[in-house]
C-alpha cells in the first residue's frame, strides 16, 4: 500500500515520516490526500501507520502520529481521516468522523473505526462522503 500511496497524485512527501533509532528505520507514518463530499475536497488521511514490532509500546507511533498531526495543522490542513483502532487514535483527539458529518466510502465500516481530528483551519462545510483513491483499495 505504501508504494500505491507514494506514486499517486494523493501522496504529499512532507507527510511521509519515518522513525530512526540508531541509523535504522524502525516506524513509518503517512499522510495523503483522500475526497469528502460531493465537491471532492481533498482532505488528509493517515494510514499506513508501522512500527517495527521489537519496538511497539515504546512510544514511537504515538510520536509519528503527533508530528504528523502537528505537520497538517501547520500546513493549514482542516482536518485529518483515519481508518483505525478505536482505542488507540482517540489519545490524539481523533473521534468518530460522523460527529463532523464525515460518512466513510464503504457503509460496512464501523463508526468507531473511521475517525477524524478537526484542526485548526477545519470548517463545518466539510461534510460527505470520503472517497478513497485506488491506492488504499490495492
Amino acid at each position: 500500500m505504501v508504494d500505491a500511496v507514494r506514486s499517486s497524485d494523493g501522496f504529499v512527501p512532507e507527510l511521509s515520516l519515518v522513525a530512526e533509532l540508531d541509523g535504522v528505520d524502525v516506524g513509518h507514518v503517512m499522510l495523503s490526500y483522500v475526497e469528502l463530499g460531493e465537491d471532492s475536497h481533498r482532505v488528509l488521511e493517515l494510514g499506513p501507520m508501522s512500527v517495527v514490532p521489537e519496538h511497539q509500546r515504546t512510544g514511537i507511533g504515538s510520536a509519528l502520529v503527533e508530528e504528523a498531526i502537528h505537520r497538517a495543522n501547520k500546513r493549514g490542513e482542516p482536518l485529518v481521516l483515519v481508518l483505525g483502532h478505536p482505542t488507540y487514535y482517540p489519545r490524539f483527539g481523533f473521534r468518530p468522523a460522523s460527529t463532523l458529518g464525515i460518512t466513510p466510502p464503504d457503509p460496512e465500516i464501523r463508526d468507531e473505526v473511521f475517525m477524524a481530528i478537526p484542526l485548526r483551519a477545519y470548517h463545518p462545510a466539510l461534510r460527505g462522503r470520503v472517497t478513497f483513491p485506488p491506492a488504499f483499495v490495492t
